[in-house]
């Protein structure tokens, strides 16, 4: 037997191996935390072939470092970054160019958690990544390197400290390893580089003897420094060139409040907290929605945005009711107006044109306002949170000084970016000639309030403007889609067979048939968009001897497959939803799940989770079941096939019959849906044609259409959600996975009230989602079946969005779904494509007694982290595909354009005092008609009047005109837009 010996620590140890500090709770209690670490000394280096070290796992650090590097050619070095140099140039060390094998600091990886949990899951992927040489050292646990807080030191001095003796342990530990032998010259020893932008810690260890770089400096040695310079964040450059002395410079923006002041002022109710919105028609307006005001808070001005960036959690302070405006009725562009701005000149002192002409738009549309529309109107004055990331942007070709290709001068260029609602960005490269005509990312790194813009840092360039690799994975940037390939640990969780899997023989012993229902006999089938694969639910039905009918839903049991807390369910959870885009889908899953073994395919077994009713001929539920089972689909048709088959008189095998019972209790609880007040929206779908399976070329755009089958799939998808939620938050009350749909301020509809009365003598009630169904069942033309349509489509966007949230962490009275008229609400029905969907598939299994919970979904904090990235992640997916349509409607028009002159019908949608918002229904897309000449606007009643000879022209809000439809290349940044001008009642061409 093994002895085993018991060694009690001396007291004196104590203050080495006791972490402490104390915490503030959610409710604003102090707490002390004492948390014992266990120091040792075989903490491994980690470099090869070190004999002091005992490597239970692969190294990863070579014998003696890189020799890539000019200073450390003859000996070879290692990298030591401290946590600025991560914080600050994540992108330096995501670039495959940049490859020293590096020592990641346990310090450094836990104080990069604390500061940024965006970077710190970058910095996982990047440990993991298999063409980077990383050794993660856990320098706290290991007693030579340990180091414990002295009195008066601050934490970031702790841990700078901390770096420091890790730093000089390194070097000793490898000058150790390798003794001179007699006889032999001394072998030449690695250098232990420590990497920091922080000119006292460096200072200090300088003095300690160690060797030390800036950033800047390192990156210059190496051998691909001309590229890798351009990534360097100018947050952490010690060389950036001020075009005048910083203390000469005029502050165009206001400093910002202390984060203290900031928090107490909003805590008091002084100040107000929400989400920067940038407009989208005028870059000199933005707004912020605040709990505090009905209507959002009005920021006019560079000066009273002060810095924010769209997306930006802010702080702004209201003025006083007196000095409230109305917002702007005119479209003010950006690049028209600054096109002249200079981009080395943009801090320098005093107004240039650029300010002078931004302030004329400012008094030119005070001077305009009426009294009537005046809201409430702020300024920020600090940034709680910012909302900084990379974007998708152009070169401004105009902002360059020298196009010379050959040129390896640094220059200071515009980079504009692809969304209207962000600011030009600074930016110094010496690659902008190669990069005119190129998709390029870029990142903001700061906003100093002397310069007019931004100041960021080239990334990587994307490929070639308007090329299809290059718009499709912009796109997938701009709106921060995951679309990395799933990693080794991912694939190693699918089943072992691969597709070779299938639904074992019928067995008692047998895990995967245990407490399932045999439903292989059901005539179950599925109805779906043409094309799909990611086969989510299926359904049947059946009279029972009693009179009643069963009616089942059969949703892919996706949570047999995915298992909690595992690098599988990690990545889903990251990714949050599957995003489709016209030509290419970025799954949440692998596709061995998603688009084999989890999908319902016909004429084969597959494991579901089933919900089944007894539903009475009225459609009135008698009772529900849940249950994991085993169906086999017998047939798998589009919405089409599915109406054709329903519809056609000489068919009346079982599996037709079904889908006719489906269809007539669809239209009941469809009635009962509409009487109960729920809403019947729209918005915009359209299809793009393509020329080919094979091909990605679209030839033409097509409004979808929908037909009954649509509805059929969609009510009982909307009934077993409903069922769902209310089984889950009866089991799970502090923890269920529900989805809310929150009623509008009555104040979002205001604007559309006035016009539809105005216009058309038409009312919008909407006191209650019954009221606002019924008075847009009211809002007709008999003459134009599309307004009614479009007056949803305007409806649609006073609403507020959807979202899923946690049921013990809003009031119970908070969980209803406004536009569904119900009480209780979750998502089930999608497992494959969503993974809100996949945690309720897991609170259902443990409410019906199949699998016990997992630990994490008995946490409400969990439950909201993870709903919260969930949440952002739906939004970014449904944008992205919206994007990818335009996209594809552009290139539709282009190529229709160069055949033939485009012309559309279009509704006017908004009336400014320089032009038209249209929306062009067949297309399913908004825009612009602007006026260069002076043209007569009444505000009051949405019209605006167009000089032409004797007879002017008048056209408001709801008026349908004809417009022309062009795609055109901006000049400067190469960026193909869609142009429209008027061709009835009036040509604007010229005007």
């Amino acid at each position: 037997m093994a002895e085993i010996t018991i060694r009690k620590r001396p007291r004196t140890e104590a203050v080495v191996t006791q972490r402490k500090f104390f915490k503030k709770t959610a409710r604003g209690k102090v707490i002390k935390v004492l948390r014992e670490r266990y120091l040792r000394d075989d903490v491994a280096c980690g470099i090869h072939s070190c004999g002091l070290c005992a490597h239970e796992q692969d190294v990863l650090l070579p014998s003696s470092g890189s020799f890539e590097h000019a200073s450390f050619a003859n000996n070879g070095h290692f990298v030591l970054p401290d946590t600025n140099v991560f914080l600050s140039q994540m992108d330096l060390m995501e670039s495959p160019l940049f490859s020293p094998p590096i020592i990641l600091l346990q310090t450094v990886m836990e104080e990069v958690r604390h500061r940024s949990l965006p970077l710190y899951n970058r910095l996982k992927a990047l440990v993991k990544s298999d063409d980077k040489k990383i050794w993660i050292f856990y320098n706290e646990y290991r007693s030579e390197t340990a180091v414990i807080r002295e009195e008066g030191e601050s934490p970031n001095d702790r841990n700078d400290r901390g770096i420091r003796k890790a730093t000089a342990w390194y070097n000793n530990h490898v000058s150790l390893a390798r003794p001179p032998v007699r006889g032999q010259a001394k072998p030449p020893l690695p250098t232990i580089v420590l990497l920091t932008d922080d000119v006292a810690n460096r200072q200090k260890a300088e003095k300690e003897g160690l060797t030390c770089m800036s950033v800047r400096r390192y990156v210059e040695g190496v051998k691909e420094s001309g590229q890798l310079l351009d990534l360097l964040s100018a947050a952490g450059s010690e060389t950036i060139e001020p075009t005048q002395a910083v203390a000469a410079r005029q502050a165009l923006y206001p400093d910002y409040l202390p984060m203290a002041t900031l928090l107490a002022g909003i805590k008091s109710g002084q100040l107000h907290q929400g989400h920067f919105n940038a407009n989208q028609y005028n870059y000199l307006e933005g707004s912020v929605s605040v709990p505090a005001f009905e209507k959002p808070v009005l920021l006019i001005g560079r000066e009273h945005m002060n810095r924010a960036v769209q997306g930006d959690i802010v702080a702004v302070e209201v003025f006083d009711e007196k000095d409230w405006k109305a917002p702007a009725d005119e479209v003010v562009d950006q690049e028209a107006t600054l096109k002249n701005d200079d981009a080395d000149d943009s801090e320098e002192e005093g107004e240039d044109d650029e300010a002078l002409a931004e302030r004329k738009v400012l008094q030119t549309e005070l001077a305009k306002q009426s009294a009537s529309s005046k809201q409430p109107t702020g300024r920020v004055v600090g940034i709680v949170k910012r909302n900084w990331r990379s974007y998708v942007c152009h070169i401004d070709s105009t902002s360059l000084t020298s196009t010379n290709s050959t040129s390896l001068s640094q220059q200071t260029v515009f980079a504009t970016p692809v969304s209207r609602l962000l600011p030009r960005i600074r930016l110094r490269t010496r690659q902008a000639p190669a990069l005119i005509g190129q998709k390029i990312l870029v990142t903001i790194d700061r906003w100093e309030r002397t310069s007019r813009y931004p100041e960021g840092h080239f990334v990587r360039a994307l490929g070639k403007v308007q090329s299809k690799e290059a718009e499709q994975e912009s796109l997938l940037l701009e709106f921060d889609v995951p679309y990395r390939p799933f990693g080794k640990a991912i694939l190693d969780c699918l089943p072992p067979e691969g597709d070779n899997w299938v639904v074992p023989p019928k067995s008692e012993t047998d895990p995967n048939w245990r407490d399932r229902e045999d439903l292989r006999d059901l005539i179950v089938c599925s109805i779906d968009p043409p094309g799909c694969q990611d086969i989510d639910d299926a359904l049947h039905a059946r009279r029972l001897p009693n009179g009643n009918i069963e009616a089942g839903v059969h949703i892919a049991d996706v949570s047999h497959f995915v298992l909690p807390d595992t690098p599988m369910d990690h990545e889903a959870a990251a990714r949050g939803t599957t995003v489709y885009l016209v030509d290419k889908r970025i799954d949440m899953l692998p596709a061995l799940l998603g688009t084999n073994l989890c999908s319902l395919r016909p004429h084969v077994e597959r494991l579901a989770f089933s919900v089944i009713w007894e539903l009475s001929p009225e459609a009135e539920i008698v009772n529900v079941r849940f249950t994991k089972s085993v169906i086999a689909s017998k047939s798998a048709f589009t919405y089409e096939e599915a109406q054709v088959r329903k519809d056609d008189p000489k068919m009346s095998d079982p599996l037709t019959e079904s889908i006719r019972l489906l269809n007539d209790l669809a239209r009941k609880l469809k009635a009962g849906r509409m009487a109960a007040g729920a809403l019947n929206l729209a918005s915009p779908e359209v299809k793009i044609q393509l020329d080919s399976s094979e091909s990605s070329d679209p030839i033409d755009v097509e409004q979808k259409e929908l037909r009954e089958t649509n509805s059929l799939v969609e009510e009982f998808m909307l009934l077993a959600n409903i069922s769902v939620a209310g089984k889950i938050q009866e089991t799970f009350p502090q923890t269920a996975v529900l989805r809310r749909h929150l009623p509008p301020p009555k104040a979002n509809f205001e604007k559309l009230q006035d016009i539809l009365k105005k216009r058309r003598g038409m009312t919008l009630d909407v006191s209650s989602s019954g009221a606002l169904a019924a008075s847009l069942d009211r809002c007709v033309d008999p003459n134009e079946p599309a307004f009614n349509t479009l007056v949803r489509i305007m409806a649609t966007r006073c609403m507020l969005s959807a979202e899923y949230f946690c049921s013990g962490s809003v009031a119970r009275d908070t969980f209803g779904h406004y536009g569904l008229a119900s009480p209780i609400y979750t998502h089930f029905t999608s497992p494959i494509r969503r993974y809100a969907d996949v945690l309720a598939h897991r609170q259902l299994s443990a409410a019906i007694g199949y699998t016990s919970l997992h630990p994490s979904l008995h946490s409400k904090s969990h439950v909201e982290r993870v709903l919260e990235v969930v949440n952002k992640r739906h939004r970014m997916a449904q944008m992205a595909s919206r994007a990818s349509v335009e996209f594809y409607v552009g290139l539709a028009l282009k190529a229709r354009s160069e055949k033939e002159t485009v012309i559309e019908d279009a509704f006017v949608i908004r009336a400014f005092r320089n032009g038209l918002g249209v929306f062009v229904s067949r297309l399913g897309i908004e825009g612009l008609v602007t006026f260069k000449r002076e043209i007569q606007f009444d505000a009051d009643n949405y019209v605006i009047t167009i000089p032409a000879g004797e007879q002017p022209v008048s056209i408001a809000v709801f008026d349908k005109v004809k417009v022309m439809v062009e795609v055109e290349q901006d000049k400067n940044t190469q960026r193909g837009r869609v142009v429209m001008s008027l061709s009835h009642p009036i040509d604007s061409r010229g005007m």
